[in-house]
């Protein structure tokens, strides 16, 4: 045997070798590509399980905060009204921001357009009671404060703060 034949024999069989290869790998692929695929499901699925609870508490906390700086229901549980009307303003100012702070990590949980409503809503609420504010005398009383500001929001087509549950819970109901 001569070199030439041998060097065209390792040739001969490095191309079918290299063929073989090229084959089995493109017979192979889409089985690789179905399990990657269903791999990267379950962990999707893991993830979902996992933070679905985080998210539907989050909602909820969500919720809770609307209510809480719902002047309606802050005044009856700050219960100011023999304070002055500055001072029970003052008092109002740092519960909305108070309860605020204790939800601002909920907006990892929840869609942008939901912590825009939350957002709207405090910053809303501190707009109203400030104007309420605004519209008294000096001498005014906390029962003056809370009377103009419900009496403002009684005037309103809809309560602001009702449609903003119901934004939360169609953002919910998308998640569903």
């Amino acid at each position: 045997m001569d070199l030439s034949s041998l060097l065209t024999d390792i040739l001969k069989y490095t191309v079918a070798g290299i063929g073989i290869i090229y084959i089995a790998f493109y017979l192979f692929k889409p089985y690789l590509d179905k399990s990657q695929t269903l791999q990267s499901l379950e962990l999707k699925k893991g993830l979902s399980a996992q933070t679905l609870p985080l998210r539907l508490q989050a909602y909820e906390r969500l919720v809770l905060f609307i209510e809480r700086v719902n002047p309606a229901n802050m005044l009856i549980r700050l219960n100011g009204n023999s304070l002055p009307a500055a001072e029970l303003h003052a008092v109002i100012m740092n519960e909305v921001r108070n309860e605020y702070q204790h939800n601002v990590t909920q907006q990892i949980y929840v869609s942008s357009r939901a912590w825009a409503v939350i957002k709207r809503v405090k910053e809303d609420t501190l707009a109203v009671v400030g104007s309420a504010l605004k519209a008294l005398p000096e001498d005014a009383n906390g029962l003056d404060l809370g009377r103009i500001t419900l009496n403002h929001l009684g005037k309103l087509d809809e309560n602001p703060y009702d449609i903003a549950i119901t934004l939360l819970r169609q953002d919910l109901e998308d998640l569903f």
